[in-house]
């Protein structure tokens, strides 16, 4: 328990203190004016109040990550409290902030642009491809999940199908109105649910007695995985939990609000402050989770069965069902901005006003169309949803590399302390190139081998790096 706490503590204090260095690095000014002003067209570039956009922010980027990751990456122990700790202050938040100040000094970019300035044309192409099969895949596992929770908890004529088609309904509205419409009303109330979950979940662990029994870690960091010789601590639970602790999602989602934000001195409250409150989750999430494996053993590989045990548990019938709506509007709220990233990315490169509603039409029906089809796939196969999830985490990580590289050229060039960034960025290439070869749905070689492979891929962009950046100086 006392492991569980200190955690906390840390990064509410890592807010305060590492987020500090972070916005002098960045150095915002109160004078500069936003896009949200400069560029106010009534449909995505509106100013609106902090606390708002923060809640959206919040939302936007919490998803099934925080819960659904933690619960998975809390089989490996009590190294899940270490990773999300120094990969959500270290890391993640500072890859949230950079990259939402980025946008916001770039007129709200998106981040394929952001990238492609710093890394060149060819990586623009390649991550404008990239970034929209993400997007669609998010658009997709984030329907499936919602809809079995949905499927559970209400009358058996609305079954999981049911609420497929009425979360995709809802997907295609709230990607083509206004952002004020739909998003800046309802997430706010939808962001408290999620809090509200996970307020109960804690209380019940250190005032109900369920966290008596917690881990600590002077007892060690050994892999408790029931897997664990297949599946070791590194690079899989980087991996596994990747939205409490470090998420390339995360950089396509703060354009949006770097479009809606009123001063550049807001921006660590919004994008550094939402992504610490969303590692406080996850570490609410994976205590929860290492109690019901101590309960019930490490076999269920179930996260939202686990989720709904959990609940039903600590917060009894009631405040299960609004425990599990808050699981249910999180998911289905990243989806559809991350569908409205995906035509906001498609619009720039076309170079189409999305102020008429027939031009956001022409992007957003191939669009929906899209992501349908992966979601009858994940339909129609046993283990659809499980394998797009898996290359899914996969390229989430890959694409935080991608951020966390180009903001670190960025710094560079601005004669600022680009270290912030490169030392995530080295580390996070490698924690990429080494999954890609020692995970099971990968090419599952030998560790050793893996770790060496991973080691000089890593080598290779961090000489090519430091290279052309020589050049240019």
């Amino acid at each position: 328990m006392i492991t569980f706490l200190v955690a906390i503590a840390l990064l509410l204090i890592g807010y305060a203190v590492y987020g500090k260095i972070a916005e002098k690095i960045i150095a915002p000014s109160a004078e500069r004016k936003t896009p949200a002003y400069t560029m106010q067209d009534g449909v995505d570039y509106i100013p609106m109040p902090t606390w708002k956009i923060f809640m959206i922010q919040f939302l936007n980027i919490a998803g099934l990550g925080p819960i659904f990751g933690a619960v998975l990456g809390a089989k490996f122990g009590v190294s899940a409290y270490l990773w999300i700790v120094i990969g959500c202050i270290f890391i993640g938040s500072v890859h949230d902030y950079l990259s939402g100040m980025m946008s916001l000094r770039m007129n709200g970019a998106n981040l394929p642009d952001i990238v492609g300035k710093f890394l060149g044309d060819k990586t623009k192409l390649v991550m404008r491809i990239f970034t929209v099969v993400l997007m669609v895949m998010v658009g997709a596992v984030f329907v499936s999940g919602p809809a079995a929770i949905l499927d559970k908890i209400t009358p058996d004529f609305f079954n999981a199908n049911f609420w497929i088609a009425v979360i995709f309904i809802y997907y295609v509205i709230a990607t083509l109105l206004p952002i004020d419409a739909i998003i800046g009303k309802i997430y706010p109330l939808f962001a408290i649910a999620l809090i509200f979950m996970a307020l109960g979940v804690f209380c019940m662990l250190v005032f109900g007695g369920y966290g008596a029994s917690l881990p600590e870690i002077t007892e060690g960091l050994q892999n408790t995985h029931p897997k664990a010789s297949s599946t070791p601590i590194f690079p899989i639970m980087c991996i596994t939990i990747a939205c409490g602790a470090i998420s390339g999602f995360h950089a396509t989602q703060s354009p949006l609000m770097a479009r809606c934000l009123k001063n550049e001195t807001l921006g660590r409250r919004v994008f550094y402050g939402s992504m610490i409150l969303e590692g406080v989750m996850a570490l609410i999430w994976a205590a929860a989770a290492i109690w019901y494996y101590q309960e019930n053993g490490l076999e269920e590989g179930n996260a939202s069965l686990i989720v709904d045990f959990i609940t039903n548990t600590f917060l009894g019938k009631l405040g299960a069902i609004l425990a599990l709506l808050g699981v249910v509007f999180a998911p289905i709220t990243s989806g559809d901005t991350a569908l409205r990233s995906c035509r906001l990315i498609l619009a720039d490169f076309l170079k189409l006003n999305q102020k008429q509603i027939s031009k956001r039409l022409m992007i957003s029906i191939p669009l929906f169309l899209a992501c349908a089809g992966v979601i009858i796939y994940s339909l129609s196969d046993k283990d659809g949803f499980n394998i797009i999830w898996r290359y899914f985490g996969w390229s989430n990580q890959a694409l935080a590399v991608f951020t966390l590289w180009s903001i670190t050229v960025y710094l560079h060039q601005e004669k600022r302390q680009w270290l912030i960034t490169f030392i995530p960025a080295v580390f996070m290439t490698l924690v990429c190139g080494t999954y890609l070869f020692i995970a099971p749905e990968c090419f599952a070689l030998n560790h050793t081998l893996s770790y060496i492979i991973g080691t000089l891929l890593t080598l290779i962009c961090t000489a090519t790096f430091i290279i052309k950046m020589n050049k240019k100086k």
